[in-house]
């Protein structure tokens, strides 16, 4: 039984006609998005680098480890990543450096920002909080002074009590501090309701259960921590920072809110109730199961942090702080302090409030990838120039030009009017490789570096490696006297098998070196896998189909000296040449000369 005939081969003007629309539609939808160029990366673009410097916290001089550095190196590249970041480099420098170089880009500088602060995440109770404005003055308390005022306000006048039941907490400014509400299910997985609100009326604040310190008031808070709290200038950017030295964990500290603008506050916070450790996973998103709302993020903890999470909303819910809400503390800055309305049981919760889906995936990254297992200190930030960069892509570029002009009068002489086809061919890879190379930086992040060029430049040759194997078997099958349309055909089941076979090859190793490497040697990596899967579908989708239609073109089939494919240039038998040429219709018998 004959083999079926592949659609090349019955229909090469489809085939040709289906990869013509393919980069038509690619570069449609580069015009229609506006990626007319690929992402660069920090070599040829620009960007920021920032030095983080490891310290040993007190008590754990050990701590600066090969291990715990490598454990802070992919924490880092995480929240790097979860910015849309990509060709980000994140590596170590000596025994205590770390160096972060942000390719430069519209998140550049708030991944910068956010990378330097190298995370101790902290959940802590807030026993004072106090409206700023950016000026540094100060507005009434959204939370009750430790010490009730004597006399009564008059009618009229704000209320310094806590916001009401019903209404999520925000600052005047809009700036989300939000409230945190349970996220629990039932036995067929439907979700619950939240507890109801407690009533409208404040039950009277109540000191916490440990003793408080020697002249301290009611709630732990001494006069020394009264009067570096009322000297706190939250407009100061060193306030809104990472701090010279941590706060203790055991001890009351004071904090600002970390962005600045009208209606932030600056808080005094108690101890440390639960470790960022113990966050097992955060997610931002929209409100679920057809709830209407602005964004939230819904907030696990592990084991252990489920146990004190859920006696630590019981606590601010029943009044055992000043206030019902607790502090999402990074590095001595105040992230988000969402309000609890009830105990929250089972380690799940939502934090809602007056969010953008900026600042929920903000928040989310800080909860998610917010704890380190060591200090840092951001010891230099610098502008990474550009300028270096593109003199070496220029020098790059005119490499690769000269390589490919080679190329091209090579093919031309060796292979004469087959040389065309190749040039062709390599013009369609080119297409597809820029067009998926400008898509891709939107989509998946992707940055062109200066090793990036060199694995495009590398694969012309696997490229123009795969059209020499199906040219010579053509050859070969010309030179065994048969004519160019069964000597196309003939040879393209033994050239196909070669092809993959090398393009499997070459694609497993940029595989392997993609998984093993990082920073700038995974662009070389990625690009030569991608350039190498291209080859396959321009060898199979365009070489082969525009052979199959040249074969019966006078020119290529009938041998002409500058074809290429001439059977006397070629050493071909000429006797059986001359048998397979025979025009049809000879009478059978005549003997030849």
């Amino acid at each position: 039984m004959a083999a079926p005939k592949s659609s090349s081969r019955g229909h090469p003007g489809r085939v040709l006609a289906f990869i013509g629309v393919v980069i038509v539609a690619l570069y449609a939808i580069m015009f229609s998005t506006g990626d007319k160029t690929p992402r660069l990366g920090i070599d040829l673009a620009g960007g920021t680098s920032v030095t983080l410097t490891a310290k040993a916290d007190q008590g754990r001089n050990g701590a600066v480890n090969k291990s715990n550095m490598q454990t802070a190196v992919e924490i880092i590249r995480q929240r790097v990543n979860a910015f849309g970041v990509s060709e980000a480099e994140v590596q170590t420098e000596g025994d205590r450096n770390i160096v972060i170089s942000i390719p430069k880009g519209k998140n550049e500088k708030e991944t910068a920002e956010q990378v330097g602060q190298t995370a101790k995440l902290f959940f802590r109770p807030v026993l004072e909080a106090t409206p700023i404005t950016p000026q540094g003055g100060t507005k009434l308390p959204l939370t009750p002074p430790s010490t009730p005022p004597a006399s009564t306000p008059p009618t009229g006048a704000p209320s310094a009590g806590a916001p009401s039941a019903s209404t999520p907490p925000a600052t005047q400014s809009g700036k989300p501090q939000g409230r945190v509400i349970p996220n629990l299910k039932d036995a067929s997985g439907a979700p619950t309701p939240p507890p109801s609100s407690p009533p409208a009326s404040t039950p009277p604040a109540t000191p916490p259960a440990s003793t408080p310190p020697a002249g301290a008031d009611a709630n732990g808070i001494t006069p020394e921590l009264r009067a570096k709290y009322n000297n706190l200038d939250c407009t100061l950017p060193e306030n809104r920072g990472l701090g010279p030295v941590p706060a203790p964990e055991d001890k009351p500290t004071v904090a600002c809110s970390r962005d600045q603008g009208d209606g932030e506050e600056k808080y005094i916070l108690g101890p440390v109730l639960i470790p960022g450790t113990d966050v097992a996973s955060s997610k931002a998103q929209l409100p679920q199961n057809g709830s209407v709302g602005g964004w939230e993020v819904e907030l696990k903890f592990t084991d252990a942090g489920t146990n004190k999470f859920t006696k630590i909303t019981g606590d601010l819910a029943a009044g055992k702080y000043p206030t019902n809400r607790f502090a999402i503390d990074l590095d001595g800055v105040v992230v988000s302090a969402p309000s609890v309305k009830s105990e929250i049981p089972g380690g799940s919760a939502v934090i809602s409030g007056n969010f953008t889906r900026s600042s929920a995936k903000d928040l989310e990254n800080v909860l998610k990838y917010g704890a380190l297992p060591l200090s840092f200190t951001k010891s230099d930030v610098t502008t990474v120039s550009a300028s270096l960069g593109g003199d070496q892509l220029k020098g790059g570029l005119i490499a690769g030009a000269i390589g490919i002009v080679l190329v091209i009068l090579y093919s031309l002489f060796y292979y004469r009017g087959l040389g065309l086809v190749s040039i062709a061919s390599l013009a369609v890879s080119a297409a597809l490789t820029y067009a998926i190379m400008c898509l891709l930086g939107r989509s998946i992040g992707f940055a062109l570096n200066l090793p990036a060029v060199c694995g495009a430049i590398a694969a012309i040759g696997i490229t123009v490696d795969s059209f020499i194997v199906y040219f010579e078997r053509i050859r070969d099958e010309i030179r065994e006297g048969r004519t160019l349309r069964p000597a196309v055909e003939k040879a393209w089941p033994r050239a196909r098998r070669t092809i993959l076979v090398s393009d499997a090859v070459s694609f497993l190793a940029a595989a392997v070196l993609y998984v093993v490497s990082v920073g700038k040697v995974q662009g070389f990596a990625f690009t030569l896998g991608l350039t190498t899967l291209l080859d396959v579908v321009v060898v199979f989708l365009f070489t082969k189909p525009l052979m199959t239609i040249l074969a019966k073109r006078k020119f290529f089939a009938d041998g002409h000296k500058w074809s290429g494919l001439d059977p006397e240039a070629l050493g071909a038998n000429q006797r059986q040449s001359y048998r397979s040429r025979r025009p049809r219709g000879r009478a059978a018998g005549v003997k030849e000369a």
